[in-house]
């Protein structure tokens, strides 16, 4: 077995020795519970080292392992394959699996002190990590159903770790109905491909030859299911109710990780056993107006919402929106035989997954140590924290500047890419393409512009400006633990922003192994440029970016600023209090409140939104209440449960109590099946 396996299956095996170890403190050691929790956190950070190491070894060596383990069905073994796409993602879980790591020992010992039972908290975490793990891993249908089941089973018993709460328990109903749906989806996607193959291992699925028809019933039901778990709109609902109720190193792993884990699987059944030569320039269209709407429903709900976890969790549905868009794309052009813009956009997708990962795990991350620190969730009661949690409020500053795709960071490079591929819209003969992809890359623009009010918004209101409650003001900055995973994904930001052609000249072995053709362009340019596409496969002048000069750009002006500021230091300037214009001194009553500052985009949207406003007047004070609910729930949940209640009504009325009755219902149910067996 080849040394780079031999340090994944040792990841899986830590990941679950993780959890293991958490069940000590119910036995033997019980006396030393910070003990078991730093043990259990240890193993999981050794863990993320040997993932994160075996995949990006993977990824660089370009090579193949595979391997069968004799576990489950006498007949049906588990198959297990690492090639660069699982590498890639594999790497994605270690990467964020070393910060919570180090984050979560000193970010649970709240929930001691709060009577919460930590081993579970524990126990469940190493089943949800090794569960993700397995998903990349498998090769067959039967070993990824299994290990898809683990990661969405235990991940329902993390979202209701606080089950107290009523809310956390409906978010964990939710999340586990859909997951079970989303999971049937998929192994029917599965069964579609098995029943042509013969067989539930991707080898053999993978050199199936299948009709437009059965090709586009297998692609709808993995992209249902696999959509279901990446949050695509409308089948999101689950995913604002339950990353907020769960911890934050949870939440992290789950919008960060979890997520891309369902981007994996939709790649790995399209691309990898579908297979490009069958792929449908109609599939991505489709995607293309389902990633549109998920964008930009994402980032509206963001402007919205007062929680600062529920902020965040709408944002994930935004950024799966962009994902789903460099997905679309991708699939547009491999259909329309534009294969190198094919491989473009799929750079670009898998580019924004990465960056993704790392930006939206600092936010949650950074999110949790303000409520650990203030003990508060609504943006609206925060307020200068930037005084009291500088550091904090520093690393926060940078998720909040790559989310918003604000150079030199990591979030402008993938949608930059993603525009660029949008651009080259004129290769495709189809009228209606060359309109739809154009509008498409207009609603990315727009997002983007919302995506920095929404963020201009979270950071200005909760860490600027004056506390607004006691809580705030007595807020204290997090451990050196917490610091260093915040730093840690901080600089990772920041390399990935700045490293562009090295890191896509790495992700260009994904498409090169898995069908055949890379970007070549990526290796013809120098370190200091990145030219996506050559010019000899385009007819208009290739675009270019070079994050090193803008860098640079930024840094001479910083330098610039800072010697004018230092020249008028120097003068002798009197110094007096600001004009109030004859007001009272200001107070936090008086500051912009987050509701306020999203009500005129509320008022251009309001048709995306349910929104209950009223006023109550006193006799000094005047109170707004302001809802904003999720129109999803209205136009698809809630009529889909009124039906489920309605069909429930009339089916009880079988129940008669009756004896004959029920043998008739027998015999009919006999003689049914008996016609169906016999045609």
């Amino acid at each position: 077995m080849p040394p780079v396996f031999d340090t994944f299956l040792i990841g899986v095996g830590l990941a679950l020795l993780s959890a293991l170890a958490s069940l000590l403190s119910q036995f033997n050691i019980r006396r030393w519970p910070d003990l078991v929790n730093r043990l259990s956190f240890t193993l999981l950070g050794i863990s993320g080292l040997f993932a994160a190491y075996s995949g990006i070894t993977q990824l660089v060596t370009q090579e193949t392992t595979e391997l069968v383990i004799p576990f489950g069905l006498p007949w049906l073994h588990w198959h297990i394959k690492l090639d660069a796409l699982s590498g890639f993602f594999l790497f994605i879980i270690g990467l964020v699996l070393i910060p919570v790591a180090t984050y979560g020992p000193s970010y649970c010992k709240e929930f001691r002190h709060s009577g919460e039972q930590l081993p579970v908290l524990g126990f469940f975490t190493g089943l949800f990590v090794a569960g993700m793990m397995m998903v990349v891993l498998a090769n067959d249908a039967y070993t990824f159903m299994i290990a898809w089941e683990v990661m969405s089973l235990s991940s329902y018993f993390l979202v209701t770790f606080q089950h107290r709460n009523p809310a956390n328990r409906r978010a964990g109903f939710i999340y586990l109905l859909m997951a079970h749906i989303g999971g049937l989806s998929i192994l029917l996607g599965y069964g579609v491909l098995a029943g042509f193959a013969d067989s539930f291992t991707f080898d053999a699925m993978q050199h199936v030859s299948l009709s437009p028809f059965w090709a586009s019933t297998a692609f709808a039901f993995a992209f249902i299911g696999f959509g279901m778990k990446a949050g695509i709109v409308p089948l999101h609902v689950w995913l604002p109710e339950a990353h907020p109720v769960a911890p934050s190193h949870i939440s992290a792993l789950m919008s960060g990780v979890m997520l891309k884990v369902a981007v994996y699987g939709m790649v790995r059944f399209t691309l990898g056993l579908i297979g490009v030569d069958q792929i449908q320039w109609q599939w991505g269209v489709v995607v293309l107006i389902i990633g549109s709407g998920t964008a930009l429903y994402g980032v509206l709900y963001a402007l919205m919402q007062r929680d600062i976890k529920r902020i965040l969790a709408y944002s994930s549905v935004e950024n799966i929106g962009i994902i789903m868009l460099g997905f679309g794309l991708s699939l547009v052009f491999y259909g329309t035989g534009h294969h190198q813009l094919g491989i473009m956009g799929f750079l670009a997708m898998l580019y924004h997954s990465l960056n993704h990962a790392v930006f939206k795990s600092l936010l949650f991350l950074g999110a949790g140590s303000v409520i650990h620190g203030t003990h508060e969730r609504d943006i609206e009661h925060m307020g200068g924290l930037l005084k009291r949690m500088p550091w904090t409020g520093l690393f926060f500053l940078i998720g909040v500047i790559s989310i918003a795709s604000l150079p030199p960071f990591n979030g402008f490079v993938s949608e930059w890419l993603i525009f660029q591929t949008a651009l080259h819209n004129w290769t495709i003969e189809q009228g209606i393409l060359r309109f739809m992809i154009p509008s498409t890359a207009a609603v990315l623009a727009m997002t983007g512009a919302l995506a920095v009010g929404a963020f201009v918004r979270l950071y200005g209101i909760s860490f600027l400006g004056l506390p607004r409650t006691q809580h705030v003001r007595n807020a204290h900055e997090a451990s050196g633990g917490m610091l260093f995973a915040l730093a840690y994904l901080a600089v990772f930001c920041f390399a990935l922003g700045i490293l562009v052609a090295p890191v896509l000249a790495l992700l260009n072995h994904i498409p090169d192994q898995l069908i055949g053709a890379g970007l070549g362009s990526l290796n013809e340019r120098s370190w200091l440029w990145l030219i996506p596409i050559r010019e000899t496969d385009s007819a208009i002048v290739p675009a270019s970016y070079s994050p090193p000069l803008v860098l640079l750009g930024i840094g001479l002006v910083w330098l610039l600023g800072s010697i004018i500021l230092h020249v008028r230091k120097n003068r002798k300037v009197r110094r007096a209090e600001v004009w109030d214009c004859g007001f009272s001194t200001p107070n936090a009553r008086m500051q912009y409140t987050g509701m306020a500052f999203s009500m005129p985009l509320r008022r251009v949207f309001k048709g995306f939104f349910t929104i209950e406003e009223k006023v109550e007047r006193h006799e000094d004070t005047s109170r707004h209440f302001l809802t904003v609910e999720d129109r999803s729930w209205k136009m698809f949940y809630q009529p889909i449960g009124r039906s489920v209640l309605f069909i429930a009504r009339h089916v009880t009325l079988i129940q008669s109590g009756n004896i004959r009755t029920y043998l008739a219902w027998s015999l009919a149910t006999i003689v049914l099946l008996l016609w169906l067996v016999s045609l």
